[in-house]
């Protein structure tokens, strides 16, 4: 019996060619969706900022946001930089995470970063070079402070040891960039013959501190640079020595560093680009920059103890490894002086005040009572003498005192008379009260001394005060006759 062979419809095997189309364009469509979302910007990144109060954090980050933000924050700060990918034309967040510059905040910590968040993270260092004495304290604080973070976040040892590798990986393959004039930030597309590019080893210094995670130092206020030549007196020298030990602190832990000023807006593009370089592989191409002081920028992973050295070259008063706090100390601080103001009081108030104190204090003889022969206590009316009389040098009283003008009045004359007495008395520099041819000798002597007894008063001032009345009496007959000298104590 001849085999039966099954016909088959014409439109069967048209059915099958549509399913086969349809299940290419299904498979192209899924592919070019995955290809897509593969291409995206990734989200969930984070930036850790650390640093001391009034180092400019926040004021970095807000001209780098592309805002006027000039509020400071307390405790854990939060921003976000826009990040534009103009090949695929995608937007996406990086959050900002700003520690205060208070140890008493560093708990905060826990919640920007968790085991799961921490490979997306980049932590930054700020460094304040208007106050250069602090900066090697800063960085060492801060970054004990995220050490002592990530070794509580209990990450399993092996992603630990992952991510130290990816550091290490990043670190060794660095290569300078070919075309440094385009700085479109492109994603960077692997190149042919990348993975079997030579990896050189590290230095014995390099990434004995490895965090895990991308580090970068920046210096900020760089304008102050000026500042401490023209007011502190720093050098060149100052400088070298100073980016020598950040550079080694570098080293360190695998960071790239950079120096900005927000006043000058320095390298703020420049700091950005390096950034989404780092957190979504765009394309760079900056080199190094080391010429420039106040304008250094050095990228992870091309700086060695051989390049640092050449810094060393210019040091002539301090060696590289000397203590940094013994070289860059912190200038005395000037206290600016401000004279208080002194309001005058009322002359009538002061006066009266005077006079309300001199009539509570008891009447005293003064110094100037007892020792000066022109202060005397008989109460004579006449005036003790003139003040800016010459002095007279003459061994006598009596030969001492001139003969007075005709031409001048009784009191003037009487005057002068008493000036020049008094005077030759200060100037007398021999004899002794109660001797003999002294003033005062014999019987006004002996009264004087009685007298002297009573009244407590020196023999010395007695005399004195007795010539004085005795004079007074005979003011009259003195001024009758101008040319008689006065009488002395031995003809009473």
């Amino acid at each position: 019996m001849a085999p039966v062979l099954e016909k088959q419809l014409p439109g069967a095997a048209d059915n099958n060619n549509e399913d086969e189309e349809g299940q290419n364009l299904w498979t192209e469509i899924l592919s070019e969706v995955s290809t897509t979302s593969s291409s995206k910007l990734p989200s969930g990144k984070n930036i850790l900022l650390f640093g001391e109060d009034g180092s400019g954090k926040t004021a970095l980050m807000a001209k780098l946001q592309g805002t006027d933000h000039n509020k400071r924050g307390r405790g854990l700060e939060y921003l976000y930089l826009n990040v534009h990918d103009e090949d695929r034309d995608d937007l996406t967040r990086c959050s900002v995470w700003i520690l205060d510059g208070d140890l008493y905040h560093k708990g905060l910590l826990k919640f920007a970063v968790s085991p799961q968040s921490l490979p997306n993270c980049l932590a930054v260092f700020v460094a304040d070079m208007s106050r250069p004495w602090t900066i090697m304290e800063s960085l060492q604080k801060w970054a004990s402070v995220l050490r002592d973070h990530v070794d509580k976040l209990k990450i399993p040892p092996e992603d630990i040891r992952e991510m130290e590798q990816n550091m290490v990986k990043a670190f060794q393959e660095y290569t300078e960039p070919e075309d440094a004039a385009q700085s479109s930030p492109q994603r960077r597309a692997p190149t042919a013959g990348e993975d079997e590019a030579v990896v050189l080893p590290l230095g014995e210094s390099t990434l004995t501190h490895n965090l895990g995670i991308p580090v970068l130092i920046v210096c900020t206020k760089c304008d102050a640079v000026g500042v401490l030549e023209k007011e502190h007196d720093f050098r060149d020298e100052h400088f070298d020595f100073i980016q020598s030990n950040v550079r080694r602190f570098c080293l360190q832990y695998g960071a790239g560093l950079i120096y900005t000023s927000v006043k000058e807006e320095k390298n703020l593009d420049l700091l950005y680009k390096y950034i989404v370089h780092k957190m979504y592989d765009f394309k760079f191409t900056s080199p190094a920059l080391v010429v420039e002081k106040d304008a250094v920028f050095i990228p992870c992973g091309w700086d060695n103890e051989k390049k640092i050295a050449i810094l060393h070259e210019n040091l002539t008063t301090v060696r590289p490894d000397d203590p940094f706090e013994d070289f860059i100390t912190m200038p005395p601080v000037r206290k600016l002086v401000h004279d208080k103001e002194i309001n005058a009081e009322d002359e009538q108030v002061f006066l009266m005040k005077q006079q309300s104190l001199l009539s509570k204090q008891p009447a005293t003889p003064t110094r100037g009572a007892t020792e000066s022969p022109g202060r005397t206590t008989s109460g004579s009316p006449r005036p003790a003498g003139r003040a800016g009389q010459p002095n007279m040098t003459s061994g006598s009283p009596m030969a001492a005192v001139k003969k007075p003008d005709p031409n001048m009045k009784a009191g003037a004359a009487n005057e002068g008379v008493l000036a020049n007495f008094f005077n030759s008395l200060l100037s007398k520099k021999t004899g002794s009260p109660g001797s003999p041819g002294s003033p005062g000798s014999g019987a006004v002597g002996a009264g004087v001394q009685g007298s002297a007894k009573k009244t407590g008063q020196k023999p010395g001032l007695t005399d004195v005060q007795a010539e004085l009345d005795r004079m007074t009496r005979k003011q009259d007959s003195m001024v009758s006759a101008n040319n008689v000298p006065p009488p002395t104590g031995n003809e009473a």
